[in-house]
């Protein structure tokens, strides 16, 4: 679908935030709609990135709308607290819904869905799972964004897989296409503008960079979405929750 059969937006400008990590983020666990909190190092996560967020803004007038799943909810009042504004919950912000797959690892799919599993990992379309289909939550999405009051740029703090279809829908990106872009980590975000009648992706998957020593339980990589080990500066390997479709 091409960007000219978009709805118009009150906004020409859009900064997508991806919430902080969780424990279940941390151990590959499908999350979906279910609602588990930040971590430690997520709560860290969103306070490090809200200052970086906010001057980014370059004090534009700005509005902050989050899904109303907690671990979405609560990043955003990082940065609302340093703004002084009202944050807007709205429940079409939800992470994609998984049906079957959500609370389970990739190891427990694999094993009771493994067909389900192969086609994801494929990046075919998935039969059998439940939840929503991709188009669909493109689409709420998009409602939500066309309640917004007419501002110069709007925050959307929302999850993996829902800024995901959002950034592929509104370049007109296709199923053929989901792949093309890396999945946003933790507490990371992506700004897009309108220009010239299409929006443009200025920047993708950026970041306030690594916490600062003793910031939460475990120091974490904002670029990768990987924790570092404390006192080794190694990490353990691709968090497996950073993928495009895992849907944190």
């Amino acid at each position: 679908m091409t960007a000219a059969a978009l709805p118009e937006l009150p906004v020409a400008r859009l900064v997508v935030w991806r919430h902080g990590r969780t424990e279940w983020n941390a151990a590959g666990r499908f999350q979906g709609q279910l609602d588990p909190p930040l971590d430690d190092v997520g709560r860290a996560q969103a306070q490090h990135a809200a200052p970086h967020l906010l001057a980014g803004l370059g004090g534009q007038d700005a509005v902050v709308v989050s899904s109303d799943l907690v671990r979405a909810a609560e990043t955003a009042q990082a940065l609302t607290a340093l703004m002084g504004v009202e944050l807007r919950l709205d429940e079409r912000l939800r992470e994609h819904g998984m049906g079957a797959w959500e609370g389970l690892t990739r190891d427990e799919i694999a094993d009771r869905f493994p067909d389900q599993y192969a086609d994801w990992l494929a990046g075919r379309p998935v039969v059998g799972r439940g939840g929503e289909e991709t188009a669909a939550v493109a689409q709420r999405v998009l409602a939500a964004l066309q309640d917004l009051p007419p501002v110069e740029v709007a925050v959307v703090v929302t999850h993996g897989g829902t800024s995901g279809r959002l950034i592929e829908r509104l370049l007109g990106l296709g199923p053929d296409h989901r792949r093309v872009f890396g999945p946003l980590g933790n507490c990371a975000w992506s700004e897009l503008a309108r220009q010239s009648g299409r929006w443009r992706l200025l920047r993708h998957n950026h970041s306030a960079g690594p916490l600062p020593e003793g910031a939460g339980t475990r120091r974490a990589s904002q670029d990768t979405g990987t924790a570092v080990l404390p006192g080794t500066g190694r990490q353990p390997g691709p968090d497996p929750a950073q993928d495009a479709d895992a849907v944190g």
